[in-house]
């Protein structure tokens, strides 16, 4: 794998009608394009970093500028650590970004805005290969409605030291141990989606409680959780965002671990010398992420939109932004592309089995996601309050 550097929305379509109160599915007066015309010359992107690269970070990796050749469509990128702060930079200018790439606890926040719009797949030619498992979902269909193309995926993994801990952990409850011999280095993403991690453990060692999706609690549930990770407060020494700042962590062995991606544990390990860390996705499960491209509803640059999104979800660039960025492609045939032949295997695109039980970030809402009736959840908003408190 190579180096990676990265931190952690013609033919005018009628808008999606503004959010509607209490997490009701919204109801899109539009007519999606029937085709794609010349691009309009420019797109602004709204992306994590690392998916947009056009050599200014390294010489060699560059996939944005063979596209603005190709279709005239001169693509500015303005990059985001989590999910929070992109639905901020988005709210607050509604009309300065032309696509986003979001993860699911952000895309349905932005339907329901009415940030975005619906998506024509069938104008999207590569949408064809991109993996079934990751199409339709929650977080990028409505109703029926595509609203956005699944791009990559990741699962949240547990690393560890292993000149320090031991024995290997296998349980996300090494971190949640009041008498735990690593308290005051355990290091954790610090994201209000943390609290489904939490959720996660609960689904299996308090069965009783009855959650069977991380993202739908109720008040029972959520109080269960969030006391669960106030109990864990004492033990961490690390809420991370910044990659880096993981890293540096677990260099200095001020962390010995935490919360983490497959990622930074290979370039950690593929460090001189190395640092001795592994991964395990838990056996409880995982969170983890899905990713998907949606175009803003009042985008200027439909065209450019459209031809944007399919360059970056085909095989050849879905391929190059794969290794970059650290994750499972979301098309297929990417597979075929990577510098290194093992790449696919290594980060699971393949391996339907591994993904069963990572649940991906999905934004929480007042209408239970998992399907429940005559029960309110919390919603999204409850979650930052809460996790505010958590943090202290």
């Amino acid at each position: 794998m190579g180096s990676r550097r990265f931190l952690v929305l013609a033919g005018v379509v009628a808008l999606v009608a503004a959010a509607c109160g209490g997490g009701a599915s919204p109801k899109p007066s539009f007519n999606l394009p029937t085709s794609i015309g010349d691009g309009e010359g420019q797109l602004s992107v709204l992306a994590w970093p690392g998916y947009v690269e056009n050599g200014s970070t390294d010489p060699a990796v560059d996939w944005t500028t063979p596209f603005e050749d190709a279709t005239g469509c001169k693509v500015s990128v303005q990059v985001f650590g989590t999910s929070d702060e992109a639905f901020s930079l988005f709210s607050t200018n509604p009309e300065k970004y032309d696509v986003v790439s979001a993860s699911g606890d952000a895309s349905l926040r932005l339907v329901r805005a009415g940030y975005v719009q619906p998506v024509n797949v069938d104008l999207i030619p590569n949408y064809t290969d991109i993996f079934p498992a990751l199409k339709n979902k929650p977080y990028n269909t409505v109703d029926g409605v595509n609203y956005g193309v699944p791009h990559g995926r990741g699962s949240n993994l547990l690393m560890w030291r292993t000149d320090e801990v031991t024995p290997a952990p296998s349980s996300w409850t090494t971190m949640f141990d009041p008498s735990s011999p690593y308290s005051g280095r355990i290091s954790v993403y610090d994201a209000p989606i943390y609290i489904a991690d939490a959720a996660v453990v609960l689904m299996a060692t308090k069965p009783d409680l009855g959650i069977k999706n991380p993202y739908a609690l109720d008040d029972t549930q959520f109080a269960a959780v969030v006391e669960l990770l106030k109990q864990q407060k004492p033990l961490i020494g690390q809420y991370w965002v910044d990659y880096t700042k993981q890293m540096d962590a677990f260099r200095a062995g001020d962390a010995v671990i935490g919360t983490t991606w497959e990622v930074i544990a290979k370039l950690l390990q593929a460090e001189d010398p190395a640092v001795p860390v592994e991964v395990v996705k838990p056996v409880e499960g995982a969170t983890g992420w899905s990713d998907t491209w949606m175009i803003n509803s009042k985008t200027k640059s439909i065209n450019c939109a459209y031809k944007f999104i399919d360059n970056i979800v085909s095989p050849e660039v879905n391929a190059q932004v794969a290794e970059w960025f650290g994750e499972a492609p979301g098309n297929a045939k990417a597979c075929e592309k990577t510098a290194d032949p093992g790449f696919c295997e290594a980060y699971r695109a393949n391996d339907d089995a591994f993904w069963q039980d990572v649940w991906y970030w999905q934004t929480p809402e007042a209408n239970c996601v998992d399907g429940r009736t005559g029960v309110k959840c919390k919603d999204f908003d409850a979650w930052v309050k809460a996790w505010t408190e958590i943090k202290g």
